[in-house]
């Protein structure tokens, strides 16, 4: 009998860490579907709609990249809170379509994962809140220090910058992100 107990122990452990890790992934995805909902429930009333009672945080965009087909619902700031449930919109960066630079933030592994698949020239809608949606192309893209983005929040151009850790397999953080820099192409009005 004594021999079983650490291998039943072993599984036990290895059962659990997958738990933690599924966990986090299937909460991700529901987060997803309940922001999908709030944010359509935001362009058709035209008020911020909390995605839950206990919100924090409200759906402002939506990200496409068709090509790849991935989708993600950003919301209003940066926050850890915030991150856990989808992409951010970066507090003190412009609105997408505005003059200057949109910064969406989010996890390599969740809600940016599709970001290691994106290709120079990739077309990159973002629709907001107001339901305008507004087209961007990727035009380039950096890894930099945390603190050393080189974003200029002052540029007279209309662009996006979507960031997140870098290298896109690391398990742990560090100090680099991966920026992918867009420059608008197109503008729609919304319904």
């Amino acid at each position: 009998m004594r021999r079983f107990i650490p291998p039943l122990a072993f599984a036990l452990i290895g059962l659990i860490l997958f738990g933690q890790g599924a966990y986090i992934h299937a909460k991700a995805l529901l987060a997803q579907v309940l922001l999908e909902s709030a944010f359509a429930r935001t362009i058709a009333t035209g008020q911020p709609v909390k995605p839950w009672r206990w919100a924090d945080t409200w759906p402002v965009a939506r990200i496409e990249i068709k090509r790849l087909h991935a989708s993600a619902i950003v919301l209003a700031g940066s926050s850890g809170q915030a991150l856990a449930f989808g992409p951010g919109h970066v507090e003190q960066s412009v609105d997408a379509g505005e003059r200057g630079v949109a910064v969406y933030s989010a996890h390599r592994d969740t809600h940016f994962r599709f970001l290691k698949d994106v290709t120079i020239g990739d077309e990159i809608d973002v629709t907001r809140s107001d339901g305008r949606m507004f087209r961007y192309r990727a035009d380039r893209s950096a890894v930099v220090r945390f603190d050393q983005s080189g974003i200029d929040p002052l540029t007279g151009r209309y662009e996006l910058v979507l960031s997140t850790c870098w290298p896109f397999d690391a398990l742990t953080s560090g100090p680099e992100r991966y920026l992918l820099h867009a420059t608008m192409i197109e503008s729609e009005s919304g319904s």
